[in-house]
């Protein structure tokens, strides 16, 4: 059995505390580990890794469970962000690792998205998503057409659209006035930002469905793909990104038994 990975992000872990004391327990446990505050060398540390606890926001456990999903390393996240709708622990609750360590844990597998540019009818750029493929304009509008397997679904003017999984749709998506999804569910979200017209709503599609996103027109104007928020890729009309479910998956651990719903309730609000 591989090293446990302690994947801590060191401005929400100040002085990686959480991470320290998620050691000394497996230390107690005589468990090898290893730490990374990088996840451009996390996947590299021990690719017989059985788990990984990463610990910071949601963006920290995107960022683990992009290094990790090729491996299929299951992850267990510490929430010492402000939301952390993927995080099955907070700050406080850092001895209830021990049930992972000792395999008292299920896993819930996250659906991902492989996402591709093309101009001119040539690919250009390839990436995967665990929460969402966004177009947007730079400074104004852009005109965008948004198809399903091929047939034209909307057409509109806005700051742009977002294509989310089921677990992105608590994030951008969600704020851009889309629908939440139940993250084990398995569908791609499509949400206009802000459009210029009535009629354009989200939708939730098949996740059989491949969705195409077209730059129609930009006024002059720049456009960009970002993935999972990462590096931007500038866009030019006509230009098309192709978003469909990925034979990838993120594998998250569940210790404590909160639903997706008890979340919810909490961490936006509903104390009745």
């Amino acid at each position: 059995m591989g090293k446990v990975l302690l994947f801590s992000n060191p401005d929400r872990d100040a002085g990686l505390a959480a991470c320290g004391a998620v050691a000394r327990i497996l230390g107690d446990l005589g468990r090898e580990y290893a730490v990374c505050t990088d996840a451009r060398t996390l996947a590299e540390l021990d690719r017989d890794a059985p788990l990984c606890v990463a610990f910071g926001g949601d963006g920290t456990i995107l960022h683990a469970a992009r290094a990790l999903c090729r491996a299929g390393t299951p992850i267990l996240g510490v929430n010492l962000g402000h939301t952390g709708f993927m995080a099955e622990l907070e700050a406080g609750e850092l001895e209830l690792v021990r049930q992972a360590f000792e395999g008292r844990f299920t896993l819930e597998e996250r659906m991902m998205a492989d996402v591709t540019a093309f101009r001119d009818g040539q690919a250009i750029f390839r990436d995967f998503a665990l929460n969402e493929a966004v177009l947007g304009g730079v400074s104004r509008v852009v005109g965008v057409n948004v198809y399903g397997d091929g047939r034209r679904i909307m057409g509109f003017s806005g700051d742009g659209v977002i294509v989310s999984t089921p677990t992105g749709s608590t994030a951008y998506s969600m704020s851009a006035g889309g629908p939440i999804v139940e993250p084990s569910a398995s569908s791609l979200v499509v949400t206009p930002v802000c459009p210029h017209v009535l009629s354009a709503r989200s939708y939730v599609l098949s996740p059989e469905r491949t969705v195409t996103l077209e730059v129609r027109s930009l006024g002059g104007k720049s456009a960009y793909l970002s993935v999972d928020g990462g590096q931007a890729l500038d866009l030019t009309e006509n230009d098309r990104i192709e978003v469909r479910k990925s034979r990838l998956i993120t594998r998250l651990v569940r210790i404590t038994g909160r639903s997706f719903y008890d979340k919810v309730n909490r961490k936006l609000g509903d104390h009745a």
